[in-house]
């Protein structure tokens, strides 16, 4: 009697983890369905793109820095900027311009490129 509770426990169990699994499976995580991009744009500016393919409107953070002068002791001068994205669902693209043009006729560099997309609250 007790062997057949404990059998009838682990099958209802076991079902459990299949339909929890399978319907894991189903479903995209957010970083599966967003991307990021960067090209340069011209000689002073690059372009970052996120593109969203989820099913639901996503929101994103991008942080950068502009290094000017970046092998300078003396003048290299970080500029850190960053920017909100709103993409809606479904091949939402939004793109961004980053201008190095603050650097002057310096050298510059951009470095620290962070981002990062979360399920859209409204």
């Amino acid at each position: 009697m007790r062997s057949t509770t404990v059998a009838r426990w682990a099958t209802c169990a076991l079902a459990l983890g299949i339909f929890i699994s399978s319907a894991a499976a189903s479903k995209k995580s957010i970083a599966e369905c967003t991307t990021f991009d960067q090209v340069d744009k011209d000689e002073d500016s690059v372009q970052f793109t996120v593109k969203n393919s989820c099913s639901i409107p996503v929101d994103c953070s991008l942080s950068w820095e502009v290094v000017c002068a970046p092998k300078s002791k003396t003048r290299r001068v970080v500029h850190a900027d960053s920017a909100k994205l709103s993409l809606a669902a479904d091949r939402g693209v939004q793109t961004k311009d980053v201008s190095a043009s603050v650097c002057g006729d310096d050298s510059w560099t951009i470095s620290g490129v962070s981002w990062s997309c979360a399920a859209n609250n409204d």
